[in-house]
């Protein structure tokens, strides 16, 4: 089957997916979660993206950003792997790719999708059975998000500002969003856009996106196609 072509798009938020080589792990030690955010930082101020949410897991890495120009998003990943691959190899006297060739990547529809986007990333660790509250694991941005914590990384999107009126408000709006956790139908449709490189939203939106590239922009099942657990 024939590769979807990724679609970026400028002032529109996107779910990127970047995974280890055959799904090894990329991150080693603790010092690897820092270095990664430290360049991801650099990067982000490089391309003028902004960064909503972040999960780094053991094997694989969830963003969610909404580029200001959407050619920046290949230079920001380019930019990011490149300095963070010589780190690794460095570190650890390896060499070789750390990454899989092609990252994934799913516009997002802000209405409608851009919390249950973040919810989705910031829950992986939950669902991978790592810790059983998102509090508890530290490599991602739940504990900015949801309590507060000082992240420099994290560009708030209007969608979550409208949560509430301060900040406190914001806040305890987000940590109810985590109490139902979310349904199969949800999960399926996140994976199976990132699978397909294809718009999460409504038909209205999809409709959107294939007026502004001039291609159809719908996920589909085809057979039993492989779609990630996490």
């Amino acid at each position: 089957m024939p590769r979807h072509p990724r679609v970026h798009l400028d002032r529109i938020p996107l779910h990127i997916v970047q995974r280890g080589h055959h799904r090894e792990p990329c991150f080693f030690g603790e010092e690897d979660y820092f270095t990664y955010l430290h360049w991801l930082g650099e990067a982000l101020k490089e391309t003028s993206c902004s960064l909503h949410a972040y999960a780094l897991m053991s094997n694989h890495v969830h963003l969610l950003l909404t580029p200001k120009r959407a050619a920046a998003v290949p230079k920001l990943i380019i930019s990011l792997g490149r300095r963070y691959v010589q780190y690794i190899n460095r570190q650890y006297r390896r060499t070789g790719t750390l990454w899989e060739s092609r990252y994934k990547s799913s516009l997002i529809e802000a209405k409608t999708y851009l919390l249950t986007g973040m919810r989705y990333i910031e829950l992986n660790p939950v669902r991978a059975a790592m810790v059983d509250d998102p509090a508890h694991y530290r490599w991602t941005s739940y504990r900015a998000n949801a309590l507060g914590q000082v992240s420099p990384l994290l560009i708030p999107h209007p969608v979550y500002l409208a949560l509430g009126a301060t900040d406190n408000v914001r806040r305890v709006a987000y940590r109810r969003l985590f109490r139902p956790p979310l349904d199969d139908e949800t999960l399926s449709a996140i994976r199976l856009a990132l699978n397909q490189s294809q718009p999460l939203g409504n038909k209205r939106f999809h409709a959107k996106i294939e007026r502004m590239t001039g291609q159809r922009r719908e996920a589909r099942p085809r057979g039993r196609p492989r779609l990630y657990s996490v």
